[in-house]
């Protein structure tokens, strides 16, 4: 595991949330490293996000849609059709 990944995620998530078993352990770190790798702004990146899985919105894009993520812990955000 990346060290700076697991940095994140521990700060994020895990040290948040009452994890109940395996199965729930493995939901919760696929659902982040999904946010992670695809949504999450990264500064190294210019806050764009490393492998993103939806069009980049133009700077200046003021509508935006919040989408909660594990349970509201975190949240996407998204441009909206204005």
């Amino acid at each position: 595991m990346h060290e700076q990944f697991g940095r994140a995620i521990r700060r994020e998530v895990t040290d948040r949330l009452l994890i109940i078993n395996e199965h729930h352990l493995r939901a919760v770190l696929d659902r982040y490293s999904a946010h992670y790798n695809h949504r999450r702004p990264h500064r190294a990146l210019q806050l764009l996000p490393p492998r993103p899985d939806q069009p980049i919105p133009e700077p200046g894009h003021i509508s935006l849609r919040r989408r909660p993520v594990l349970g509201g812990l975190i949240n996407e955000y998204e441009p909206i059709a204005a």
